[in-house]
C-alpha cells in the first residue's frame, strides 16, 4: 500500500527535484546515453568544439526548463492520470538532462549560470498552467515540446560534422520530445493558437541567445 505524502514530505521531494535539476552532475539517467562508447568524434577545431558546447549548453538549459515545467504542472494538475503522465515525461527529461550534462563535460564546458533563473520562471509557468486546467496544461506541454523539437532539428543541422556524440544524443532527444507532444495532445491537450506560440518562440529566443555563452 502506498501512503499519502505529508506536506513536509512533498516539500522535501520537491527540494530534491530542484537539486537534481540544477546541480551539475546530480541528475542520474535511467537509460544509457545514446553517445555510446562505439561512437567516436572526428577531429574538431577549437572553434568547432566551442560552438558545439554552446549548442549543448542551450539544450541542457532547455531540459532544466522542461524539468521545472513538468514539476510545476505535476504540483497543480487536477487529474491523477495527468500527474502520472507528467512524472513519466519528467523522468525521460532527466535522462536528457544527464546526457547533455555529460556531453558538456566531454567538451570541457560548463552548464549555464542562468539555469536557476530559467528554472524558476518555467516552474511558475508550469504551476500556473496546471492551476488553470489540465487541458491548458497539456496543451502547454505539446506546444513546448514542438518548439523544442524544432530547436533540436536546427542544432542537428548546424552541429560540426565531427561531433557525432552530440548528434547521437540530440537524435534520441528529438524522438522523445515528439512522443511527449503527441501524448499530451492525445490526452486532451489544447492546440494553442498562433499568437500564443509566437510569444513562446520569442521567450525561447531570449533563452537561447543568453545561455549560449553564459
Amino acid at each position: 500500500m502506498s501512503r499519502t505524502l505529508s506536506r513536509a514530505d512533498q516539500l522535501i521531494h520537491q527540494f530534491d527535484n530542484v537539486l537534481r535539476t540544477l546541480v551539475p552532475g546530480a541528475a542520474t539517467a535511467s537509460r544509457p546515453s545514446p553517445a555510446s562508447s562505439d561512437i567516436v568524434d572526428a577531429e574538431m577545431s577549437v572553434e568547432e568544439r566551442e560552438y558545439a558546447a554552446g549548442l549543448m549548453r542551450i539544450n541542457h538549459t532547455g531540459e532544466v526548463c522542461a524539468q521545472a515545467l513538468y514539476q510545476g504542472q505535476g504540483l497543480t494538475a487536477r487529474l491523477p492520470d495527468v500527474r502520472e503522465q507528467m512524472e513519466e515525461a519528467a523522468q525521460e527529461e532527466i535522462d536528457h538532462l544527464a546526457w547533455c550534462d555529460a556531453r558538456l563535460t566531454e567538451l570541457d564546458a560548463r552548464t549555464s549560470l542562468l539555469n536557476p533563473l530559467f528554472y524558476t520562471a518555467s516552474f511558475g509557468m508550469g504551476a500556473l498552467a496546471g492551476a488553470i486546467g489540465d487541458r491548458i496544461s497539456l496543451g502547454f506541454v505539446a506546444a513546448t515540446e514542438e518548439q523544442v523539437g524544432r530547436h533540436l532539428d536546427e542544432h542537428l543541422e548546424t552541429l560540426p560534422a565531427g561531433d557525432q556524440r552530440s548528434r547521437a544524443v540530440l537524435r534520441q532527444m528529438a524522438i522523445d520530445e515528439a512522443h511527449h507532444a503527441q501524448q499530451a495532445l492525445e490526452a486532451g491537450g489544447a492546440r494553442f493558437p498562433g499568437p500564443v506560440k509566437a510569444g513562446m518562440t520569442l521567450m525561447s529566443k531570449v533563452m537561447t541567445s543568453s545561455v549560449y555563452r553564459i
